[in-house]
């Protein structure tokens, strides 16, 4: 018997079409780390591009002649929705430029270049933001919010009654001393017995006004029911100063809160935002290549 008329084993072709199918899998899902690379620093060019048109456009609406200018309120409003815009805008066009550089066919494998391509531009921001680069940036932007809210001397002067009530005391002990004219123990010796009345507990707060009153009365050689009065005078002036104090800081707490959630929500929906921007943007990229092939 020869060759040819041995019977040869059916060995099926499984595989020709089976390794076809992975191999155009893999060509569709292979990524391109180079068109994400050039796909993030598009969108970071285009980020830093917008925030600077931001920045300049609200400079540009201030008047440093008068203190007619919007509120910080109305800015901090302003500036989430602009950085929001941008955000979504750069997604869009790094997703795009990802998505066209890929050389991918598919719209779902676009759409994947361009969320990565936004995945990798927040991180690198969010790095900036804790780096030397973070540093020189926020700097920067510091200065631009400095002279945004420093305009004139308004600030300065509104400023000026909240550090003086920063130690009530030191008002305090002026006026006990301006206008003693005795030795400087006496004049130690009132301010001494009116601390006391401020710090000192309630309970004896009686006895240290009328030891406050009578050094007072000595050091400033006034009657004594005259002494009394300024030593009443003297504590609500240091009272009222205390609860301005506080209301000051609690509203500047609530201020600070305020803007914190707000900005933290601004963070939010802009990245939400851009990711689905991204998403469209690097779809949209791979469509637009496809379409001229």
């Amino acid at each position: 018997m020869t060759n040819l008329d041995r019977p040869t084993a059916y060995t099926p072709d499984l595989g020709a079409n089976s390794l076809s199918g992975e191999a155009h899998a893999i060509l569709i899902n292979k990524v391109s780390w180079g068109a994400i690379f050039a796909g993030v620093v598009v969108a970071l060019v285009v980020q830093v591009l917008l925030t600077m048109l931001g920045a300049g456009i609200g400079i540009a609406t201030l008047d440093p002649g008068t203190s007619d200018n919007p509120d910080a309120s109305t800015f901090s409003i302003i500036a989430g929705v602009w950085y929001v815009v941008s955000g979504i805008v750069a997604a869009y066009i790094g997703g795009f430029v990802a998505g066209r550089m890929s050389g991918k066919t598919h719209e779902t494998a676009g759409g994947y270049h361009g969320l990565t391509t936004w995945a990798m531009t927040t991180l690198l921001v969010l790095y900036f933001l804790t780096t030397t680069i973070g540093t020189i940036v926020g700097g920067t932007l510091s200065g631009v919010a400095t002279t945004v809210g420093g305009i004139g001397q308004t600030v300065a002067t509104a400023a000026a009654p909240a550090i003086a009530q920063s130690n009530p005391l030191d008002a305090l002990e002026s006026q006990v001393r301006a206008t003693g004219t005795d030795p400087e123990a006496l004049n130690n010796a009132a301010v001494n017995s009116i601390r006391a009345v401020m710090m000192g507990e309630e309970a004896d707060a009686a006895t240290a006004r009328q030891q406050a009153a009578q050094a007072l009365s000595t050091a400033r050689g006034i009657p004594l029911d005259q002494a009394t009065q300024q030593v009443a005078n003297i504590e609500k002036q240091y009272r009222d100063k205390v609860e301005a104090a506080k209301q000051t800081a609690t509203d500047a707490a609530s201020a600070t809160a305020s803007a914190t959630s707000m900005g933290a929500i601004f963070a939010f929906i802009g990245l939400v935002l851009g990711a689905g921007a991204a998403w469209i943007g690097g779809r949209s990229g791979v469509r637009n290549a496809t379409s001229y092939t």
